[in-house]
């Protein structure tokens, strides 16, 4: 046995212990709210992977053309890849 197993006598210590710290009346009080608690944890765990979970018939959205008047190069003219500063130097001298 390992360190995770519990044995029947060790389930019925753990009863006794559990009786005399709470009473008999209090008990099925107890495991009623602690099955609650079990339940809504398990539902809450299935909506968190249902979230995170992609259906395969969804349709998946590829980007595979350009909207037209937007560049699919990341280069400028000259060969050199564009800067932030290019765009608001060259917007500037426009106006």
């Amino acid at each position: 046995m390992g360190f995770g197993s519990f044995g029947m006598g060790e389930m019925v210590f753990i009863f006794l212990i559990v009786l005399l710290l709470f009473g008999a009346k209090r008990l099925p009080e107890i495991g009623s709210s602690l099955g609650k608690g079990i339940r809504e944890f398990k539902s809450s765990v299935k909506d968190i992977q249902s979230e995170l979970s992609v259906p395969d018939d969804a349709p998946q959205i590829h980007k595979t053309h350009a909207p037209p008047g937007e560049s699919t190069s990341q280069e400028a003219g000259d060969g050199e890849p564009r800067k932030l500063s290019d765009g608001v130097a060259s917007g500037a001298e426009d106006r």
